[in-house]
């Protein structure tokens, strides 16, 4: 377990004080734009590398790798969704993809920079060498705060990066996070020699010496929001927020339906937002089966199947059961990726990256489902109707988690709009 006290500090202070709702999001939407929608969470799928489009869900027709045939890697099949095909190793979440929308038509113009794509996926925005912007998933906090007690706003089942924090927000909308699901937050896990009488009297001294730090700092900002901080670390160190993380009290036919350890971090995020979290974000770039991860240069393509079935078997059981749970229209499920990759095959006969047209998936939600928004060329090369911008697609999850998408955040006194100009996928909507 990589989860340790001081890098909670360091990284977070999650959701303390961030409770109450934005006023903004109990007033009507203004006229013209589409109402705002009902979700109350959302668990924010990431795969990071660049999953390509063409090879999972706008399946075209198959490529041939050695004779260096551009086209799809894998045999398409039918789904739920009449009309609507996807790769061969997305077979459950083909069944059950009348609660899906594809959105084909994403699109920005980052191609070789993995970090500039992935800052720009999170954050809505390119990188600016004025200001550093929040994720969404601190943005979301911010707006919305944790939606239970004793929990933080956001959480990241990931590697903690500067793309996935809070920006000019500050460290109060940061996240807690940790790298894998065996042994839960144990960083904040007091040592078994210190019972809760010494680990009270701990916390009393700590008090004391607390206020008296505050009252010599004459309300520096940074000061609050370190004490914050450790506040906050400290709230969430007790045994309720700990429990969450025992997997084992699920019923392990249950466990066994989400596979490995990505569906583990799932089923996580299903308990972390039945406990009030707000945002999780669940990598599925850790620890890959196929070595590459979606980053399929050359021969890492070989075992891209393994990724997309793992992938697959998650996706589904999460569906399956946040919908047992009565979860799933309160759940926005989203299915992201830095950018794609082109139906052409490199020299090793994997494929480079292409950012001019990939896919991106919402599920549940409250959202209109069962329908793709935007088509490609018959190589999923090109746009052909329907484009969604970065700055759309991040309007589309505030919209449906009720989030003004052209309300205002605060740097210092500089005001910065929510999205960069971003317009809510209306077909989704009503």
């Amino acid at each position: 377990m990589s989860l340790h006290r001081r890098q909670f500090l360091a990284s977070t202070s999650a959701a303390a004080g961030a409770v109450a709702l934005s006023p903004a999001l109990a007033a009507e939407p203004p006229a013209g734009r589409p109402p705002l929608g009902k979700a109350e969470h959302c668990i924010f799928v990431w795969l990071g590398g660049g999953a390509g489009q063409i090879d999972t869900w706008d399946a075209k027709p198959l490529g041939d790798p050695k004779a260096k045939k551009a086209g799809a890697y894998y045999p398409a099949i039918d789904t739920a969704i009449a009309g609507v095909q996807v790769c061969e190793h997305l077979r459950q979440c083909a069944q059950l993809l009348d609660r899906f929308a594809l959105i084909r038509t994403v699109q920005h113009e980052v191609i070789d920079e993995h970090a500039a794509a992935v800052n720009r996926l999170h954050t809505g925005r390119p990188t600016s060498g004025t200001i550093v912007y929040p994720s969404i998933g601190s943005i979301v906090a911010q707006q919305r705060g944790a939606a239970g007690e004793g929990v933080p706003a956001y959480v990241l089942i990931g590697y903690p990066n500067v793309t996935r924090g809070p920006g000019f927000l500050g460290a109060k909308y940061g996240y807690v996070y940790l790298t894998d699901t065996d042994s839960g937050p144990a960083g904040l896990s007091r040592p078994r020699e210190i019972t809760a009488e010494r680990q009270a009297r701990r916390e009393a001294l700590l008090t004391k010496v607390r206020e008296q730090f505050r009252a010599g700092a004459g309300g520096d900002a940074l000061v609050q929001q370190y004490d914050e901080t450790l506040a906050e670390a400290l709230r969430l160190s007790g045994p309720r927020f700990a429990k969450i993380f025992q997997l084992t009290d699920e019923p392990g036919s249950l466990r066994e339906s989400y596979g490995g350890e990505f569906g583990q971090r799932c089923l996580l995020s299903r308990r972390l937002i039945e406990a009030g979290v707000r945002f999780v974000e669940v990598s599925h770039n850790l620890n890959f089966l196929n070595g590459t991860g979606w980053d399929v240069h050359n021969d890492g393509i070989l075992r891209q199947h393994a990724l997309i079935q793992e992938l697959d078997t998650a996706l589904a059981a999460l569906v399956r059961d946040l919908e047992a749970k009565k979860l799933l229209d309160k759940t926005l499920i989203v299915v992201a990726t830095e950018f794609g990759r082109p139906a052409q095959f490199d020299a090793g006969g994997g494929r480079g990256h292409h950012s001019k047209a990939f896919s991106c998936v919402l599920a549940g939600g409250g959202l209109k489902t069962g329908q793709v928004i935007g088509t490609t060329d018959e190589l999923a090369m090109t746009v052909t109707n329907r484009p969604v911008s970065v700055p759309d697609f991040h309007a589309t999850i505030h919209a449906a988690l009720g989030i003004d998408p052209k309300g205002l955040l605060h740097a210092g006194e500089r005001p910065v709009p929510i999205t960069d100009g971003g317009e809510p996928i209306a077909e989704l909507f009503g």
